[in-house]
């Protein structure tokens, strides 16, 4: 029974690892199509409704309605972090920068999440912790200067500086996450269904949505479901699945590391980009920052394991 369950831990993780390492693709694709305000709009409001079905299938929507007035609150500022201030700063670096750059730097939010603990929870950084944080930021540079460290140049600092700023916003809602000890699935969808208010309202006045927006091509309508659905919505179920299962939390948190490298595979093939060494030695940088980070996170002094985090 044990190994049953193990098996399907595995199943649920690596069906959300592959499916995030889809989505970078799809954000380049679809910004082809759509402006980011519009990517916005269209995937959060197919994600709420994606996690409604989820709460409905599952026979859970009654705990949509018997929440207290301070989890509402926690709800709604949730919601006002992720999805709106999230998905508006990342799909704007997404439509600056290139995918192999910006899949890479979104990576590093877990390395951000240490050192914005120390304020938020009071915990102490040690010094692995430091090494491994400047190990992973020198993978940020190496890629936003596509190798040219020396020189300084950045491809797009806006971009970039939007991208860090998206990890920063993630890492503040995920800190927020964790002292809500509702169920994953509702707090996500509480979380999506206060946050399309403020996207709604921020897409009408952008001109993106309203009587005079023009109607939004068939391919970005596909591209912004694909996103809603999949990376915004029902990745989060399998993920939150995969871990409730699993012996283990670092047994299947480990698999994430695969997502960012399959991802440069398929943004190769699928939006047509060159990967330049840089993006790979940046990445690689990222990653054994963040191994090192999560050995340091998964085992205390007592050896004894600790809960992972959801990836991004």
């Amino acid at each position: 029974m044990r190994k049953d369950r193990q098996r399907m831990a595995y199943v649920y993780a690596l069906s959300a690892v592959l499916i995030w390492s889809t989505v970078a693709s799809a954000f380049k694709l679809t910004l082809r199509e759509l402006t980011p305000t519009e990517l916005m709009f269209y995937s959060v409001a197919m994600s709420a409704a994606t996690l409604l079905a989820v709460l409905a299938a599952s026979g859970r929507l009654r705990d949509l309605v018997s929440c207290s007035r301070r989890e509402y609150a926690m709800s709604a500022a949730a919601g006002l972090l992720n999805p709106f201030l999230y998905y508006a700063v990342l799909f704007e670096a997404y439509d600056r920068l290139p995918a192999q750059e910006a899949q890479p730097i979104n990576f590093t939010w877990s390395v951000l999440l240490v050192l914005l603990s120390i304020p938020f929870l009071h915990q102490r950084i040690r010094p692995i912790s430091v090494v491994a944080i400047l190990v992973s930021y020198a993978g940020v540079l190496v890629i936003a200067t596509r190798g040219d460290v020396l020189g300084m140049e950045l491809t797009d600092p806006t971009g970039v500086a939007l991208m860090l700023l998206s990890t920063i916003i993630w890492s503040i809602f995920w800190i927020l996450n964790l002292s809500d000890g509702r169920e994953g699935a509702t707090k996500l969808a509480l979380a999506f269904l206060f946050g399309l208010v403020p996207v709604t309202v921020w897409a009408a006045a952008t001109g993106a949505l309203g009587p005079g927006a023009p109607p939004p091509p068939a391919a970005g309508l596909a591209g912004a479901a694909y996103v809603g659905v999949f990376e915004m919505g029902l990745t989060f179920v399998l993920w939150l699945r995969a871990l409730s299962l699993s012996r283990d939390t670092s047994q299947v948190s480990i698999l994430i590391f695969l997502a960012p490298f399959v991802s440069l595979v398929l943004i190769h093939f699928l939006v047509g980009e060159t990967i330049l060494m840089s993006s790979i030695a940046g990445l690689a940088l990222i990653v054994v920052g963040i191994i090192v980070q999560k050995w340091e996170e998964l085992f205390s002094r007592e050896g004894r394991p600790r809960a992972g985090a959801a990836p991004r």
